[in-house]
């Protein structure tokens, strides 16, 4: 009987949920859907960029499309046909030594960079094309990462690559929410 009446409470206290969930003015959104603009289609070009390293604008491109791909229902297209488009320049990139060691040679011990931190900076803008508006801007997207430095020359560039696309991931993370979600 005990059992009866702790169900009982169970879904009353279920049932008032529901109802003021029902009556709070507050509403689930469709996952992937944008929120405050309407978005029939984008495009995604190319990021530009002033930096020397030659092809990580192709890989931060793709990371950046790959992550509205996976989340938004809105279609991307050529940058010809679309309506929006997000816009993108890598403004800085560089990388900054932040930890040493000593490596002992029988010359005499040198000090090496251990560890060195990643910067990215960007210049990303979401314009939509037939009001010829920006719909926002944001001039100062700043991403860091940091990475080992190895004896082998291409272990270390592996390293880097491998911070680089994680830089990519946030950045392309901060822009999906400024567009879709809006903050």
């Amino acid at each position: 009987m005990w059992w009866y009446k702790q169900r009982l409470v169970l879904n009353s206290c279920f049932l008032l949920f529901i109802c003021l969930m029902a009556g709070c003015g507050y509403h689930f959104r469709a996952g992937g859907e944008p929120v405050g603009i309407t978005l029939e289609n984008l495009a995604i070009p190319l990021f530009t960029s002033t930096s020397t390293d030659i092809g990580f604008e192709a890989n931060f491109t793709r990371i950046v499309r790959e992550e509205f791909i996976s989340h938004a229902k809105v279609p991307l297209v050529p940058e010809e046909t679309a309506r929006t488009v997000l816009v993108g320049r890598i403004i800085e990139i560089r990388t900054d030594p932040i930890g040493y060691g000593t490596v002992d040679y029988p010359s005499g011990a040198f000090t090496v960079t251990k560890t060195r931190r990643l910067k990215i900076r960007l210049d990303v803008q979401l314009i939509d094309r037939v009001q010829g508006k920006v719909i926002w801007h944001d001039a100062s997207i700043e991403e860091r990462s940091s990475f080992q430095v190895e004896t082998d020359p291409l272990a270390t560039r592996f390293s880097q690559e491998q911070a680089l696309e994680k830089l990519a991931r946030r950045a392309a993370i901060k822009m999906y929410q400024r567009t879709m979600e809006r903050f």
